[in-house]
């Protein structure tokens, strides 16, 4: 089953000409989403690698391919609007990949998204992976900027802060021989549209998923809230790692979000309070995925 999204979602980007965009719209398609259309305005009417038509608007793509999600690769200054423009459109899962998005805009976008039906994952963030199975990745959808390469379909989902951890928490797995089930980059900024909890819970009620790695960082007390809600309502084992042992409070590390500012923001904080909610706790991003099997008894 995976999470949030799978072969039959339906995907348009929004910034589909520009080279990143386009990059990574061709690195979707041939993993095998199902991408239906770019949006770019000024450029509707023109075709993306020859058969993805391109519209004005997302309004106008949602219509015309019953588009379901929408990765986001517009430049910091427009991508709030883009946000907004797919939440008007009623797209149901809204993936910004935006880096360096004014907190005031997201602030604007957070209150807009407010009893909305649609999901926003990110800004600042790698995406969303469902692994395909087999080498054409039959079955799976990525969505996002992340390599779709080091993904095998499985039974442990991952949920990350950061990028460049969840692709080395995946690959770890897939190199000992466990598969993925969904992969969640949440972003690293202050104000995003997804959780950690938000995404244990789901993996918590999704039936292929067995174990979860949760990786997050200093700043804010996401990954508190997300390991105290485990300790009451999830018996699948979690691993979790938290990145910025060595950062000086006070000074952001990487990631706007990543700011310690309060007693339980230090990634020392952190790893007590996972570890007494009954998570273990990785010492190095290297031993992630042997912690977990660890705990799960593999």
């Amino acid at each position: 089953m995976a999470i949030l999204v799978d072969e039959n979602t339906k995907l348009l980007v929004q910034g589909i000409t520009g080279s990143f965009g386009a990059r990574h719209a061709s690195l979707s398609l041939a993993y095998g989403t199902k991408l239906v259309a770019g949006v770019t305005p000024g450029k509707g009417g023109h075709n993306f690698a020859d058969f993805v038509p391109i519209f004005d608007t997302v309004g106008q793509a949602v219509e015309a391919t019953g588009a379901t999600a929408s990765a986001i690769f517009v430049p910091p200054p427009f991508a709030a609007d883009a946000i907004l423009e797919a939440l008007d459109a009623g797209v149901e899962l809204i993936v910004a990949i935006t880096e360096g998005i004014p907190v005031m805009d997201m602030m604007r976008v957070k209150e807009a998204m407010k009893g909305s039906k649609s999901r926003l994952i990110g800004p600042n963030c790698p995406g969303i992976v469902t692994p395909g199975h087999g080498e054409k990745s039959h079955g799976g959808c990525r969505i996002g900027i992340a390599p779709g390469y080091i993904h095998k379909r499985g039974n442990v989902g991952v949920v990350s802060r950061s990028g460049t951890l969840t692709y080395e928490a995946v690959w770890q797995l897939t190199q000992l021989g466990y598969g993925q089930s969904t992969c969640v980059g949440i972003g690293g900024d202050p104000i995003n549209g997804t959780s950690h909890l938000d995404v244990l819970q789901m993996f918590n009620e999704d039936p292929e998923t067995e174990a979860i790695i949760m990786i997050g960082e200093i700043g804010g007390t996401a990954e508190v809230e997300a390991a105290r809600w485990a300790k009451e309502n999830c018996k699948k084992p979690i691993a979790g790692f938290i990145a910025g042992a060595t950062a000086p409070p006070g000074r952001r590390m990487g990631h706007a979000g990543a700011i310690v500012g309060g007693e339980e923001d230090t990634a020392q904080a952190k790893k007590k309070i996972l570890a007494e909610c009954g998570i273990a706790v990785a010492e190095t991003p290297s031993d992630m995925a042997t912690t977990l099997l660890e705990r799960w008894g593999k």
